[in-house]
C-alpha cells in the first residue's frame, strides 16, 4: 500500500512539474508555386524590406521556430546510450525536450521509438535492453507532457545495425532510439 502511495505522489509530482503546455506557431515550409513574401522582387534591398516587414510580430517566432526545427534539437532524431545502458544522457535533454514540445503543441502526432543495441549479447537481452531504451524515452516525453496515445514503442534489438562493424566506433553508433514521426 506504502508503494502504491509512493507512486502515485511520483505520477502527480511529474505532472505538476511538467506544466501546461504552450502552443507553438510552425511555419509551414511554402510548396512549389506558392509566393513567398519578398520574393517577387529582385531587388536585393527592396526584398530584403519587404521579407523584413513579413516577419514582425509573431511571423518572426513563427520564422524562428520552423528554422529551429530544421537545424535545431527537433532536427535531430536519434538518442544514443552508453554500453548496457537505457538512461538517457545529459547531452539529449534538449532533443526530448524539444520533440515533448513539437508533440505536446500538436495533437495529432505520432511517434514510434525504436530501440537499438549493438550486437554483443543474447538475441533475448538485446531485445530487452531495446525496449528498456525505448521506454526511458517515452517516460521522458510524458514526463514533459506528452499524451500515452501519442507514443508507441518497440525494440529491434541488434536486429537493424546503423553501422556494420565489430569496434567500438560501430557499436556506439548503433546503441540508440530512434524518434520516427509515423501518420
Amino acid at each position: 500500500m506504502k508503494r502504491i502511495v509512493s507512486i502515485a505522489l511520483l505520477m502527480v509530482g511529474a505532472v505538476l512539474l511538467s506544466g501546461c503546455p504552450k502552443k507553438h506557431n510552425v511555419i509551414e515550409p511554402p510548396t512549389a508555386g506558392t509566393q513567398v513574401p519578398g520574393s517577387g522582387n529582385t531587388n536585393g534591398a527592396e526584398g530584403a524590406s519587404t521579407s523584413g516587414r513579413a516577419l514582425e510580430g509573431d511571423a518572426a517566432a513563427q520564422a524562428a521556430n520552423a528554422m529551429n526545427a530544421a537545424t535545431g534539437a527537433l532536427a535531430k532524431r536519434v538518442i544514443y546510450f552508453d554500453f548496457d545502458k537505457s538512461e538517457i544522457k545529459p547531452e539529449f535533454a534538449d532533443v526530448v525536450s524539444a520533440h515533448a514540445r513539437n508533440l505536446t503543441s500538436h495533437p495529432n502526432l505520432k511517434m514510434k521509438l525504436e530501440g537499438n543495441t549493438d550486437e554483443r549479447g543474447t538475441r533475448e537481452y538485446n531485445i530487452g535492453l531495446g525496449e528498456r531504451r525505448a521506454q526511458a524515452v517515452r517516460r521522458a516525453l510524458m514526463l514533459q507532457g506528452v499524451a500515452e496515445s501519442q507514443l508507441n514503442t518497440v525494440s529491434f534489438g541488434a536486429e537493424r545495425p546503423a553501422v556494420e562493424g565489430d569496434d567500438e566506433a560501430a557499436w556506439a553508433q548503433n546503441r540508440r532510439v530512434e524518434l520516427v514521426y509515423t501518420p
